[in-house]
């Protein structure tokens, strides 16, 4: 039996989140309830809270839900396959999935397109985020079924993996011994290293910060060839020692806000190389962005969004695995009511804290 209410944290505005009780909405034939195990916390949590992303308020935020079934409708438990108390991986979009975008293939470019996050609660029935207790599933959502014997922090994972192989992988069409160069060690820098290995790269390489150092260890433990400390290491001297003077046959930019490394990046890649774009940077221009080189070099540059079913599901059979030592990068769990502090802790704004990979744990 559903409780007639949720707990679920609102956010009214920029930087102000505040705990609530919402109405249980009710399902049909078509629709489910989820109840929530575990939220990821991803940097557009941040960008989201501090109102840098424009999203009507009040809102429940959360857009990475790990959960088991709690309600389902006839019809929807036959099309998605699964039951109450069944655990399933929510993607993050929903798209109408009838244009021509999304009959193409491409529904994670769909212009009907909405994020759980972004959808207020004067959209019926409300409770679209996963910063709750429950949260409903619309009939266009898809869902993965996972393992319930895994742990949840470890289960939600599936979301920054599977960006990892959707960008690292999928998207430069990566082949077994290629040279993939990785800007940035945060979770889905570190995910695309996990990616990237387990596509056959030759060899990996990853950049980042003095700030970094734990970050970088970790990524070497993930399978990682070398690492640079760009604060104190000449990098471009450092990549090309590193490929025999050739370049990355792939390079993934997934630093936050910074846009040196885009600029950078036309001097890593080799020729005839790919880059993939998937660090937002606050629609900054870049400076110094010799175009030529995209010219003179055939270099591909591709930007990506978000993870499709392909990338999910291979993510999803990583984690089912247990080959991979993943729980080296799930750094906290906090509290669903502590959701302010696991997106500052996030943000480097905790003094003495450093998060890679965290998660909100509802209370049961």
């Amino acid at each position: 039996m559903l409780p007639k209410t949720t707990l679920a944290m609102v956010q009214t505005g920029p930087r102000r989140l505040e705990a609530r009780e919402l109405p249980m909405p009710a399902i049909d034939d078509d629709s489910a309830i989820l109840r929530v195990e575990a939220c990821g916390i991803c940097g557009s949590d941040y960008e989201q809270f501090e109102g840098v992303l424009r999203v009507p308020t009040p809102v429940v935020p959360g857009h990475e839900p790990l959960g088991v079934i709690a309600a389902i409708g006839d019809r929807a438990a036959r099309r998605w396959g699964v039951d109450v108390g069944d655990r399933v991986a929510v993607e993050t979009m929903l798209a109408c999935h009838c244009c021509d975008t999304c009959l193409g293939g491409r529904y994670h470019l769909c212009s009907h397109r909405q994020i759980y996050s972004y959808i207020p609660l004067s959209s019926e029935p409300g409770l679209w985020g996963a910063y709750a207790q429950y949260m409903w599933l619309a009939p266009n959502a898809i869902l993965h079924r996972m393992d319930p014997a895994l742990p949840p922090e470890l289960a939600v994972m599936f979301n920054p993996l599977g960006a990892g192989f959707r960008w690292a992988v999928e998207v430069p069409q990566t082949q077994v011994g290629d040279t993939v160069l990785i800007l940035g060690p945060g979770q889905r820098g570190l995910a695309s290293v996990v990616a990237a290995r387990h596509a056959g790269a030759g060899k990996i390489i990853v950049t980042g910060r003095s700030a970094d150092a734990r970050k970088l260890e970790i990524a070497r433990r993930l399978g990682a060839d070398h690492t640079i400390d760009v604060d104190n290491e000449p990098a471009l001297e450092r990549i090309k020692s590193y490929t025999g003077g050739r370049g990355a046959d792939v390079v993934v930019e997934v630093t936050s806000y910074a846009t040196e490394p885009v600029r950078d990046a036309l001097g890593y890649v080799r020729p005839g190389g790919t880059i993939v774009l998937a660090g937002v940077k606050g629609f900054k221009p870049v400076d110094d962005f010799v175009s030529d080189l995209i010219v003179l070099n055939e270099i591909t540059i591709r930007g990506v969004i978000g993870v499709t079913s392909s990338g999910y599901r291979k993510a999803i059979d990583l984690i089912h695995a247990r080959t991979t030592p993943l729980e080296i990068m799930h750094t906290h769990d906090f509290a669903l009511e502590q959701a302010e502090r696991a997106i500052r802790t996030l943000a480097r704004q905790v003094e003495g804290e450093e998060s890679i990979h965290s998660c909100l744990i509802p209370p049961v």
